[in-house]
């Protein structure tokens, strides 16, 4: 895998992780401030959610990455 690709195989499984994880912790507050959408998040905790995204999205990579240098999966063929 070139570095190009390795990068653009990363920042495709980090942007897919990062869809699955918008949902997590979640909590509408119980008073909706005015002029707010009632399921807006309270608080979205966006930092943890990227800092988990990224944990995720490299352990991911990782096993792709070995898994074509281990030639198991091979598109050269």
């Amino acid at each position: 895998m070139s570095l190009f690709t390795g990068i653009m195989v990363y920042v495709i499984v980090w942007w897919l992780v990062l869809l699955t994880v918008f949902p997590f912790s979640n909590r509408a507050p119980d008073v909706p401030e005015l002029g707010h959408v009632e399921r807006a998040p309270k608080c979205p905790h966006m930092w943890m959610k990227t800092a988990v995204t990224t944990a995720i999205a490299t352990l991911i990579w990782g096993m792709i990455y070995w898994i074509i240098d281990a030639n198991l999966v091979s598109f050269r063929d």
